[in-house]
């Protein structure tokens, strides 16, 4: 298991980091079997801690969760309780496709663009119909089954996930809906 804990301008100590090694280490063993590596980093805003922890699983899988807190400390538990409460939750059905799957999930590159938003009054017709590319990254898509990129998504807090259908070997979506059900996109 990898822990990376860093601090976004502020010096994180020595005795907050064996702590969450060591509280993050117990949720990890009680819920997940096998995680790869943990990342916590923490921030400050305003006078309140800001704390955000993603943690990685071996099915490909990955858990998130951020919390805030006047103290540092108080923040870091916050976020541990909210990945536990997502591990427990998910236990059943994360031991279930763990089993099914004998390898990890296994991840296509593609690339990711930010567009640039602008702001036009709606009388006013744009010059071109070509976005303004501001940043580009590579990215990862999963090949996963329907239940585990739903399931992937609800972990991460995402409002969609787009992912190989491993039954299908195309490219689909899963989004949540305003009426608070999931869409499923299979082209």
């Amino acid at each position: 298991m990898r822990y990376q804990i860093s601090g976004k301008q502020i010096d994180i100590g020595e005795a907050l980091q064996i702590h969450v090694k060591s509280e993050l280490g117990d949720v990890l063993n009680k819920y997940a079997g096998r995680p790869t590596d943990a990342n916590v980093i923490f921030s400050r805003s305003a006078h309140e801690f800001d704390c955000e922890a993603t943690i990685h699983l071996s099915t490909g899988l990955t858990a998130q969760a951020k919390a805030h807190d006047h103290e540092i400390y108080a923040a870091f538990d916050k976020c541990k309780n909210k990945l536990d409460k997502q591990l427990r939750r998910y236990k059943r059905r994360l031991k279930d496709h763990h089993r099914d799957r004998a390898e990890p999930v296994e991840l296509f590159g593609a690339s990711s663009y930010i567009l640039a938003s602008k702001d036009v009054a709606e009388d006013t017709e744009p010059e071109s119909l070509q976005p303004m590319i501001i940043a580009e990254m590579e990215t990862q898509i999963p090949s996963l089954s329907v239940g585990e990129a739903v399931m992937q998504m609800e972990l991460a807090s995402a409002p969609v996930l787009v992912f190989r259908n491993e039954g299908k070997e195309g490219v689909n979506v899963v989004y949540r809906r305003d009426d608070g059900n999931i869409g499923w996109i299979d082209p």
